[in-house]
Formats: structure tokens, C-alpha cells, sequence
């Protein structure tokens, strides 16, 4: 007895995204509409194209949906789009740069950020590629990701084509989408079905590693990092990291404004659309400190109900990935849920100061058409895989109950 995927649609996790989303398009328009105004421009023009990739996205959603989960794990398809995502990363690296570093290709008037889809392109590889060796894993642990060799001796291991996506992000560069999918890396290989050791000893070399490089950087000095001509950028973020108000208008003037955005903000906001420093003081006001002009519009309580809704959508996308019998199903589920955890507070650390800033958008609220675009397909396939999953149980129910 086939029952319709209709019936299982899960609305814990639509309504929170329809939400986000509608709640993205108010934001992104309080954000740029008042620059778009002083430059003579249409206020309508960046809310305008933020709707239409949701439009898209919706689309996308719907498509998602009906398609079969056997189709979307097939290898065939997803090398094709492993091989479609590494040449949209080199194509970006010969389109103009933004704010000092490549990473989108621009025709017309739409942009796509190529480092963007990679989020979910490498959940969707890896949950593929673990999922092949399950029973390995299950017998030989860690082993089994590594056939018991440390260096990798084919071009299609998980670990070469991880490394490449590593790689062709860092150079562009893009420090904070190469953060996130590093981090997105390590979700995967603790969710693969390894030893829960191996992810505690992977969290404290990343958090050493970590507290080494900025100790490094701080006893060697910013000026001289600065001198490497790849980190160049990257080093006047971690100028303003250690002392934004110390050139409060070259390198710290970000992070500054943003701490005079959410002092402004106290506990109610300023009402929306009432942001000063979305006028012109706080660069990057719509994209990376977009969370910063909500709680300066929002307040802290407005802001704190916003990421109330999102983190209710996150744990209901985990709530999906542990319930689910599939360990593809529950790999991607899972991994998705990092991504968008991971996001939010590499994000919310970079406005706040207690990461260096790494131009991470925030989820839903930031423009970027990429970001909602891959957010969105995110959420389809976590639909799709509830409602195959509770399809597959009740299905198994009811046949048990006739015989």
C-alpha cells in the first residue's frame, strides 16, 4: 500500500522556514533600502532580487520533494555536481574581487556565489560517500574512512576532494566559508558512525590549532602577516579582532559600528527601518552585520525570538536526522543542522567579537540569493527524507497489522 509523500509533509520544519524567510525579505529591505535611496536607486531593487531566488527556491522545494531519495544518493549524480561545483570555484577566481577577494560570478544584474552551494555539496558527498562503507565503519571505525593508510592513493577519495574544495576556497580568499566547511567536515566525520573519540580529539585539535594561530599571529604582529600577499585581507580582520577601536576607521570600522549598532539597540530596538548605523557608518550592513541592525532595530528581545524561531528549526532538522533508519537519510539530515548551527554562530561571533570577523552571512536574514537559494535546498531534502522515512514506518505498520 503506496501512500502520497503529500501526507507526511513536515510542518514543524516549513512554517519556521516560510517564517525565516518572510522575516529575511523585511530585514533585507530595511537594510538596503536606505543606502539604495541616497544613491538615487529603486529602495524595492535588493529586496526584489532576494524574492526572486526564494521564488526559485520555493520551486526548488517542490521539485525536491517529489524526487525520488534514490536518484539524489546515486554516485553518477552526485560526481557531476562535485565536477560542476570545482569549475564554478575556479571560474570565480576570474571575475572582479569584493572587498578584497574573489568568490562570485556576476552576469547581469545576479551574482552567485559559488562557495556557497559548496555547504551542502559537501554534506551531500560525504553522507554519500560514508554511506557506502557503513558496515566497514561499524567493524573497523575510523579505519574504515582511511583503508588504513594515513595519505590517500586515489584522486577520488573523500579526503582529495576535500582538501581540493578546501583549497580552492582558502585562495580566493574566503576565510569564513572555509571555516564553515571545514567545521561542516568534521559534522560529517562525527556523524559517520565512528568512535565519538575521534570527534572529541578532532574538537580540541581544531580549538588548539585555533588558539595557536591567533597567539601566533598576535606575538608576530598583524603588520607583518600583512606583508604575505594572501593574507593580506584577511589580516586587517584580525587587526580589528584584537582591537577594533585601535584604527576605528580602516580595519576596525566594521566591528566598531557593530558594537555601537547593538549598544543602540538595548533591550526593545529602535524600531525597523530606524537603524543609524545602517546609513552609511556600518559597511557590510546588509550582508555580514545584518544580525548587528537587528538588534539595533529588533532590540535584544526581538533579536532573541528571531533566533528562537531558527534554532527551533534546527533542532527539529535533528530531531529528523536521529529518527531517521538510513544512515544517508541521518547523515544529511544531521549535517544540514550543522550548517545552519555552524553559520549562525560563526556568524554571530564575528559581529560580536569573539571570533575574527570571516564574512559569514547569517542565515535567512543577510542578503545573498546564494545563501537563501542553498538554505532552501537544504530544507527540501530534510523534507524529503522525513516524509520518506515516516512513510517507510507507517507503510511497515500497516502491513504488519494485516498479516
Amino acid at each position: 500500500m503506496k501512500i502520497a509523500k503529500r501526507h507526511f509533509l513536515n510542518y514543524s520544519i516549513l512554517i519556521p522556514y516560510l517564517m525565516l524567510s518572510i522575516i529575511g525579505l523585511i530585514i533585507v529591505y530595511s537594510t538596503t533600502s536606505a543606502l539604495q535611496i541616497q544613491s538615487g536607486g529603486n529602495p524595492f531593487r535588493s529586496v526584489m532580487n532576494q524574492a526572486l531566488f526564494w521564488l526559485i527556491s520555493l520551486i526548488g522545494i517542490f521539485l525536491i520533494y517529489r524526487m525520488r531519495l534514490s536518484f539524489l544518493r546515486k554516485s553518477s549524480v552526485v560526481n557531476i555536481v562535485i565536477l560542476i561545483e570545482i569549475g564554478l570555484l575556479i571560474l570565480s577566481r576570474f571575475f572582479t574581487q569584493v572587498n578584497g577577494a574573489h568568490g562570485w560570478i556576476r552576469f547581469g544584474g545576479i551574482s552567485l556565489q559559488p562557495a556557497e552551494y559548496l555547504k551542502l555539496i559537501i554534506i551531500w558527498f560525504l553522507a554519500q560517500k560514508f554511506d557506502m562503507i557503513q558496515s566497514d565503519i561499524g567493524t573497523y571505525d575510523y579505519q574504515a574512512l582511511t583503508k588504513g593508510r594515513w595519505m590517500p592513493n586515489r584522486l577520488n577519495d573523500w579526503r582529495i576532494i576535500s582538501m581540493v574544495f578546501l583549497i580552492l576556497v582558502a585562495t580566493l580568499p574566503d576565510l569564513g566559508n572555509a571555516t564553515i566547511v571545514a567545521l561542516i567536515i568534521v559534522i560529517m566525520l562525527s556523524v559517520s558512525g565512528i568512535g565519538y573519540r575521534w570527534f572529541s580529539t578532532a574538537l580540541i585539535a581544531i580549538v588548539s590549532a585555533s588558539t595557536l594561530l591567533l597567539g601566533s599571529i598576535w606575538l608576530i604582529g598583524v603588520d607583518v602577516v600583512a606583508k604575505i600577499p594572501i593574507f593580506g585581507y584577511i589580516a586587517k580582520r584580525f587587526s580589528a579582532f584584537f582591537n577594533p577601536f585601535k584604527d576605528a576607521t580602516d580595519a576596525g570600522l566594521q566591528l566598531a559600528n557593530s558594537y555601537y549598532a547593538m549598544s543602540n539597540g538595548g533591550w526593545l530596538g529602535l524600531g525597523l527601518g530606524n537603524s543609524i548605523e545602517k546609513k552609511g557608518y556600518l559597511p557590510e550592513a546588509h550582508t555580514d552585520f545584518a544580525f548587528s541592525i537587528v538588534i539595533e532595530e529588533l532590540g535584544l528581545v526581538g533579536a532573541s525570538l528571531i533566533l528562537a524561531i531558527l534554532f527551533f528549526l534546527i533542532l527539529r532538522i535533528i530531531v529528523v536526522g536521529i529518527r531517521a533508519r538510513d544512515p544517508f537519510n541521518s547523515m544529511m539530515s544531521l549535517g544540514i543542522a550543522g550548517m545552519l548551527l555552524v553559520q549562525a554562530f560563526v556568524n554571530i561571533g564575528g559581529i560580536s567579537g569573539l571570533i575574527p570577523a570571516t564574512g559569514v552571512t547569517f542565515p535567512f536574514l543577510s542578503q545573498g540569493g546564494s545563501s537563501l537559494l542553498i538554505i532552501s535546498v537544504g530544507i527540501a531534502f530534510v523534507l524529503n527524507i522525513d516524509a520518506h522515512e515516516r512513510r517507510l514506518l507507517l507503510e511497515k505498520e500497516i502491513e504488519e497489522t494485516f498479516h
